[in-house]
């Protein structure tokens, strides 16, 4: 069948070309609007997904009360009951050492001897003058007793009695004088006899045969002396546990090197003062130590009973604290999911957990892992919530 072709010379319409281009307009102008409309929603959407996208979302743990009346364990150091070092008073030459370390010695016992030439010499030269001045003493005392004879007869003046009266004073004050000074340097000599200034044992021994010892206290001592039958052990007790710290309370002491063994301590006394650097109360007990299992320089741990309702303490896990320029905080979730960052003051650090005074709600909600940009007022969304704000549930980390 043949096609009807229509002539290319056939006129079309004024009309009919109008309403074609009305329409071709019509149609891009949809296309235009509807390209519009999809970018402006589509940037919408991006924006909405960004703003959610940096909303942080945290987890958050509640506060949970110390248990009353629970017992305190810190760290202390423990010190012997006396200790001394032992310097050489008089310059010479070790001239033997008699204990070494870890003797037991008393009160009184010969540790070691000292050479003193120098000081030798000194002590002949003052028997020399003692002894010289109680011959001139002994020739004044002749020459005045003579002259009074003589005054009563007239014989001489009474100024020249006098005169001899007051030479005898003379020396008799040279006499005194030299007999001190002999005495003082007897006294200085037997510092070169070094001995035990009380019972204990000897710790560290520095004292070499031929070696020079010098006089006031310059380099090393040469006996170190410990009295190790009780044990001082310092501690530092925080404040807010200051208040049931009282002297006459007892305490056990643990050591790393006796696992399963306390040792039982007694609280001496306090300083009394709270440091301004650390918080904290120092206070010093005292454990007997008859088999000397306790060691001067040592760690320990010591464990306080506290009475109940001592203190009042809530405890949160390390994670949750931020250590920034305005001091220890941590931060609080609102009622409305913003941020409140509240200040806090550790009582015990316990590792994993801290304890904290008191000055939180159980019902808080205390952010646990924080990010490092959260900041006041900020807001996040719980964990395990949907996006819409509807409460799906809320993770507690740490428990």
């Amino acid at each position: 069948m043949a096609t009807e072709q229509v002539p290319s010379n056939v006129a079309i319409p004024a009309g009919r070309l109008k309403w074609v281009g009305l329409g071709a307009a019509g149609v891009a102008a949809i296309v235009v609007v509807a390209g519009v409309l999809g970018r402006a929603n589509a940037e919408h959407e991006v924006k909405g997904w960004t703003e959610a996208a940096a909303i942080p979302t945290v987890a958050y743990v509640n506060p949970e009360g110390a248990a009353s009346g629970a017992s305190l364990s810190l760290p202390g150091t423990l010190q012997a009951l006396n200790e001394t070092q032992l310097y050489a008073r008089v310059p010479g030459y070790v001239h033997g050492w008699y204990k070494d370390i870890g003797a037991r010695v008393r009160k009184g016992d010969l540790l070691a001897t000292i050479d003193t030439p120098e000081l030798d010499q000194q002590i002949a030269q003052a028997r020399a003058d003692l002894a010289n001045a109680s011959a001139a003493r002994s020739l004044s005392q002749t020459t005045a007793s003579r002259w009074k004879n003589l005054l009563t007869a007239d014989a001489v003046s009474k100024q020249e009695a006098e005169e001899k009266t007051g030479d005898l004073a003379a020396k008799i004050a040279l006499v005194t004088a030299s007999k001190a000074n002999l005495d003082r340097l007897l006294a200085t000599k037997a510092f070169a006899r070094i001995v035990a200034p009380f019972d204990g044992v000897v710790t560290s021994r520095n004292a070499e045969v031929g070696a020079l010892a010098s006089a006031g206290g310059s380099g090393q001592p040469l006996f170190t002396v410990a009295d190790v039958s009780r044990i001082r052990a310092y501690v530092r007790v925080p404040q807010s546990y200051s208040a049931a710290i009282k002297p006459g309370m007892h305490a056990e002491l643990t050591l790393p090197e006796y696992p399963g063994r306390t040792f039982p301590a007694a609280l001496d006394s306090t300083s009394g003062a709270i440091s301004q650097q650390s918080g904290t109360l120092l206070v010093q007990l005292v454990a007997p130590n008859a088999d000397g299992a306790l060691k001067p320089g040592s760690f320990a741990q010591a464990k306080f009973a506290l009475p109940t309702g001592a203190t009042a303490t809530q405890r949160l896990p390390a994670t949750t604290l931020i250590f920034r320029a305005k001091g220890l905080q941590v931060a609080m979730v609102g009622p409305d999911d913003h941020i409140h960052l509240k200040r806090i003051t550790i009582s015990q650090d316990n590792g994993p957990q801290v304890e904290i005074a008191a000055t939180l709600s159980p019902t808080d909600r205390v952010v646990d892992n924080p990010p490092d940009s959260l900041a006041e007022g900020d807001l996040v969304r719980i964990a395990g919530t949907q996006a819409d704000g509807g409460r799906a549930g809320a993770s507690h980390a740490g428990r």
